[in-house]
């Protein structure tokens, strides 16, 4: 495949004023990219975009992944204001450090809510303008997806969760020409990672990530291989590469399934009969779904979000 040139590209970034957004927003204007940054705090955003090169080439806006409404209106502002958008990074994430027994439930919902549901809707929210460009999606995971730690249910069940969404979401925009990959970087130096090495419980399971398995590495070199990522529009980036046996072993299989289980007419047909609910069964089916504590899926498939 020739490489995804980024130059006068347009990237759309959530998260984009932490560690690794700020760094890889930066990297990604030095190749000559333009910037459309996302953030809650509309401020930082906005003095981000002062910083890689002002109202021409990048430009803030506040953005919530938690709330749908916040991702199509910066994305649809995002648009207007350079005519069109070709990437999407689904980068905004947050962590937990505590056992299922203990941690408040609110928090761990936060964690999904963000980092998994986050990237559906921040997906969601770019499709119709990267659809027009055939460009391409990136959600960032981590090697959590593969490698599931204790105390951290909720950051490995929802990066393994962005693993299987862009495998998903794969599937069903190829025919568009849109890509999807997903990013799995090990450890590296970040202000959540500042916390992770200042929590006792963190030191304990980790010790403190200065060696042995548990090493962090340079943030030069995610940032660099989420970049190269993009230029190659990548199925998946794993950071270091030595780490990729144990990433791609959970689905040595998917490409054959793929092939064989989900052949492209079929699943375009399937999107064709999909209805917007989730669901296009008969009412009475559709109240048999509804859930009564008996683990049976919502008719719907929906529920509110802030």
């Amino acid at each position: 495949m020739s490489k995804y040139e980024l130059t006068n590209r347009v990237v759309a970034i959530t998260g984009s004023t932490g560690g690794l957004g700020s760094a890889v927003a930066a990297a990604l204007r030095a190749k000559g990219a333009h910037l459309a940054v996302f953030d809650l705090d509309v401020a930082k955003a906005e003095a981000q975009a002062r910083t890689l090169g002002g109202l021409s080439l990048a430009r803030g806006w506040a953005a919530d992944v938690r709330s749908m409404q916040s991702l199509e209106a910066a994305m649809a502002k995002a648009a207007a204001h350079f005519g069109h958008i070709d990437v999407v990074v689904a980068n905004a994430g947050i962590d937990t450090m505590a056992p299922m027994a203990t941690l408040d439930p609110e928090a761990f919902e936060r964690v999904i809510d963000i980092n998994l549901t986050g990237v559906w809707r921040t997906f969601r929210a770019g499709l119709p303008y990267v659809r027009e460009r055939q460009g391409y999606l990136m959600g960032i995971s981590s090697m959590a997806a593969f490698v599931h730690s204790p105390l951290q249910a909720s950051y490995t069940s929802s990066k393994a969760g962005v693993w299987a969404l862009c495998d998903s979401v794969r599937l069903e925009v190829r025919h568009l020409g849109v890509g999807v990959g997903s990013v799995h970087p090990t450890f590296f130096p970040t202000p959540m990672m500042d916390d992770v090495v200042a929590d006792p419980a963190g030191r304990a399971l980790w010790g403190g990530n200065g060696k042995g398995l548990w090493k962090m590495v340079p943030r030069e070199d995610v940032v660099r291989d989420i970049v190269a990522g993009i230029e190659r529009r990548a199925d998946m980036v794993v950071v270091p590469k030595r780490n990729t046996l144990i990433a791609k072993a959970p689905g040595l299989f998917r490409g054959f399934i793929e092939r064989v289980g989900f052949r492209g007419k079929n699943i375009q047909h399937a999107i064709e009969l999909a209805s917007p609910t989730g669901w296009n069964a008969p009412a009475k089916a559709q109240g048999d779904r509804s859930g009564n504590g008996d683990g049976s899926m919502s008719g719907t498939g929906r529920s509110g979000v802030e």
